[in-house]
């Protein structure tokens, strides 16, 4: 039975005194993602939220351009992993065939496998105008990230990506041992509820690598916040994408890096066009 925690034994040493006691820490397996019957991928994640994830990977990785173009999917669970099988419109499985990777990718590898320097820095997307947003905003919307994480609030070990709206809150969190899993979980769960994402923030609590701004992009959120630094690539690729892409957010502020037009000390609520 794969589960999201697991109750590990461990020997405990506290000043110089050793006790036994149990931890709970997040499970790891093997997702192997098939499209009418060939394995384009296997990553290592946390076996939870399993739908969102291969709807989502489907859709960042340009796989499919709508959840309508699956089929059918089902979760297999085996001894040894979990296969994510799905099942596409023809078009989309000849499209798949021609770049089919067979990967064994480490947890939360974002490009693993991939054939060429070219595709690891594609273009993203570029993204809405959206509004803008208030530091207070920002802050307050990552500050609703941690009560809401339920496997990290047992574990201290995985990541978490979610969306904020200014009408909703947090709309969608979800959370995997890899970073870049937890984000195409995110992008699964807003397709399948048909949630846009162009007027709110992408929310990570992981650093910014080039992978989680074209992911980003691909959801098509036009803000994206995280709690550690980007890489100058991400960067890049932020200011080309129209992404405005904020980092390094504490509890006493943050850091804008890109786009900067959408981050005002007093704005109104309402959309606006941004000047990028």
């Amino acid at each position: 039975m794969h589960v999201p925690v697991q109750a590990i034994d461990r020997e405990i040493w506290r000043d110089a005194v050793a006790s036994a006691g149990t931890r709970l820490i997040p499970e790891e397996t093997p997702l192997a993602l098939t499209y009418n019957g060939g394995t384009y991928a296997v990553m290592m994640g946390t076996p939870h939220n399993l739908e969102d994830f291969a709807v989502g990977f489907s859709l960042d990785e340009g796989i499919i351009r709508s959840v309508d173009d699956i089929k059918s999917l089902d979760i297999i669970r085996l001894d040894d992993g979990i296969e994510l099988r799905m099942w596409l419109e023809s078009e989309d499985a000849a499209r798949i065939s021609e770049r089919r990777r067979h990967i064994a990718g480490p947890t939360g590898c974002g490009i693993c496998g991939i054939e060429s320097i070219a595709e690891a820095i594609r273009p993203a997307a570029i993204v809405p105008q959206g509004q803008i947003f208030t530091p207070q905003q920002i802050m307050t919307a990552m500050q609703a990230i941690a009560p809401l994480q339920s496997i990290n609030m047992q574990t201290r070990a995985v990541h978490a990506a979610s969306f904020w709206s200014p009408s909703h809150g947090i709309v969608a969190l979800r959370e995997d041992v890899g970073r870049h899993n937890a984000l195409d979980k995110l992008a699964g769960s807003l397709a399948r509820s048909r949630t846009s994402a162009s007027n709110g923030m992408v929310l990570l609590t992981s650093r910014v690598s080039v992978e989680m701004v074209q992911k980003t992009a691909a959801i098509g959120a036009p803000v994206m916040v995280a709690v550690s630094a980007p890489t100058a690539l991400a960067v890049r690729t932020a200011e080309a994408a129209g992404i405005t892409l904020i980092a390094i957010a504490r509890s006493d502020g943050f850091e804008v890096f890109t786009h900067q037009g959408r981050v005002a000390a007093d704005c109104a609520p309402e959309i606006i066009d941004v000047v990028a």
